[in-house]
């Protein structure tokens, strides 16, 4: 078991090795539902619950039974299966008590499913060999850093609608750029703690 406390665990997290900034993992959605800030921070939510429930979950999962079985080599495939049955959870409750959001987030909510991110911590969380406790609060920094970016970017894009930019890199190539600088923000970070 890792012996990191959990407050450097949090903070690496959230800034440090920011899912989206640091390691690129969950780009579809950064670019994709970053637009406007209320559907970015759905998403984010949306996200953060999905990532939280699939990390209390696969954990005890892979630690006792995979493991012990010797089928530890079958993670992946039963994270995926865990994580697609949560996002229709997540999809189910808001097409229900939140359709607003649920319209505003169309196609990308079915690709929780499938965020890089959401399978990146969970796997993570085994391979740093932490325990279910520094999980849950790896998981909690890796969703927070999620947010913030998607937040950071949506303010971002926001500004660049009203913005003048030449013809030439309207539409994605100033998303493209945009997303870089918001990138090397988070460089700065690189060391904290020694993560």
């Amino acid at each position: 078991m890792n012996s990191t406390g959990l407050f450097p665990i949090l903070i690496g997290g959230l800034l440090v090795n920011n899912f989206v900034l640091s390691q690129f993992l969950g780009i579809c959605p950064f670019l994709g539902v970053s637009k406007k800030l209320n559907s970015a921070v759905g998403m984010s939510l949306a996200v953060i619950f999905v990532m939280m429930m699939a990390t209390a979950v696969t954990w005890p999962i892979y630690t006792f039974i995979l493991v012990p079985a010797g089928l530890g080599y079958l993670q992946t495939v039963a994270f995926i299966l865990i994580i697609a049955s949560l996002v229709q959870l997540v999809e189910i409750v808001l097409k229900r008590y939140v359709k607003p959001l649920y319209n505003a987030l169309g196609i990308y909510l079915p690709l929780i499913t499938t965020n890089c991110a959401v399978l990146g911590v969970t796997i993570l969380n085994i391979d740093k060999g932490y325990g279910y406790l520094q999980s849950l609060v790896n998981t909690l920094g890796a969703g927070g850093g999620f947010l913030l970016a998607m937040v950071m970017f949506a303010g971002v894009r926001e500004r660049l609608e009203t913005a003048d930019i030449p013809e030439g890199l309207k539409g994605l190539p100033s998303t493209l750029v945009a997303a870089s600088l918001v990138s090397i923000t988070f460089v700065g970070f690189q060391g904290l703690f020694g993560l």
